[in-house]
């Protein structure tokens, strides 16, 4: 019985990678089958994960953008005011990728700090999320609100019939949680993106145009002085430290073990982002990851007493020795914004410096 035991444990350790390959295999033909609903491919995804058979923690991927494909366009955030020509200008954008863009009813409702109350926010939002014409939700902008609507909105359409969410900064809180709804997103830019000139930022378009379109995504940059050697590969999940840190206690708090962590900030003091990251390693953050990277630290401000370190160090005081750390990855609060999927596997090379460092999605 021991050596039957024995031979079976090898046979299954043995066969795990060519069960996994099998997986992926059929879920690649249910997406691409045109009788099968993302809905089913959702749910034998899950039902594999519980069978042990699906290792892979890759989130459903939502279907690729075609020309012809209509988006929506709103603002669960901050208010967009005097913003109409910009958002023109997005639109125009969508519009030359061959795109049909509506727009959210409440968009440009002004709330005080807020694009109208969280009531029409949410409304706008859930629109998007239902209407089974919308194949994209584009965020206007960030700034502060998104928290405020998560819990109002009803996910039961979305979570059968994913479709990318788009932005970054304050977008964040919308990428944590639907993260843990097992589907992934893009970390990209918004529709006021397009207050820089588009000629100053074709990095920036080009990139969330591939990532939308199902383009291959890969980059090279060069390394920091203070980067931390190293290779992994791995789902990313992320976003601004402040959100994440805010989700903390919260269904939408990540779970980032076995995961590359992005982060980015803005206009925060040192003294603030150390509150933040030490936060975040009491939460176990960085506990298990495969790697960091780190997007833009922008806007920074001076303390009146003087930090004494900078934000590197704060950074890798935090993430474990034997953790590979990316620094200056161009995404963030800067013109250079690259896309970067999150809930999608990618493969990590931090390189030193006078080298390049890759950065590729799977």
């Amino acid at each position: 019985m021991k050596y039957l035991l024995f031979f079976s444990l090898l046979g299954f350790i043995f066969s795990a990678p060519n069960q996994q390959k099998q997986v992926e295999f059929e879920a690649d033909q249910l997406s691409a089958s045109s009788g099968t609903s993302m809905e089913t491919l959702v749910m034998t995804k899950h039902k594999k994960q519980k069978m042990g058979i699906l290792t892979d923690t890759t989130a459903v991927i939502p279907p690729y953008l075609k020309q012809g494909d209509t988006i929506a366009l709103v603002a669960p955030a901050g208010i967009l005011k005097n913003r109409k020509a910009v958002i023109d200008k997005a639109v125009k954008l969508a519009n030359s990728w061959g795109l049909e863009v509506q727009l959210g009813k409440h968009l440009f409702d002004q709330g005080n700090h807020f694009a109208g109350t969280d009531e029409a926010r949410a409304q706008d939002f859930q629109a998007a999320l239902d209407n089974p014409n919308i194949k994209a939700i584009w965020c206007a902008r960030g700034g502060y609100g998104s928290v405020r609507i998560l819990d109002l909105l009803d996910y039961s359409t979305f979570k059968k019939h994913p479709k990318w969410i788009i932005g970054y900064s304050d977008i964040t809180a919308f990428h944590n949680h639907i993260h843990n709804m097992d589907i992934a997103s893009l970390h990209a830019m918004m529709g006021t993106s397009l207050q820089d000139a588009p000629e100053t930022i074709q990095e920036t378009i080009q990139s969330c145009k591939d990532a939308l379109f199902g383009n291959s995504i890969s980059y090279q940059i060069p390394s920091s002085p203070y980067n931390r050697t190293g290779t992994a590969q791995g789902v990313l999940v992320g976003g601004n430290i402040a959100i994440l840190a805010s989700m903390l206690g919260s269904s939408s708090q990540l779970d980032t073990e076995g995961k590359i962590l992005f982060i980015e900030e803005i206009g925060e003091y040192k003294y603030a982002i150390d509150r933040m990251l030490q936060s975040l390693k009491r939460a176990g953050y960085f506990k298990g990851l495969k790697a960091v990277v780190v997007g833009g630290m922008t806007k920074i401000k001076k303390n009146s007493t003087p930090w004494g370190s900078r934000i590197e160090r704060l950074i890798l005081e935090v993430v474990p020795a034997d953790v590979p750390v990316l620094f200056d990855f161009p995404a963030g609060h800067d013109k250079d914004n690259r896309a970067l999927y999150f809930g999608k596997r990618m493969s990590l090379t931090v390189a030193a410096s006078g080298e390049l460092s890759t950065l590729k999605f799977e």
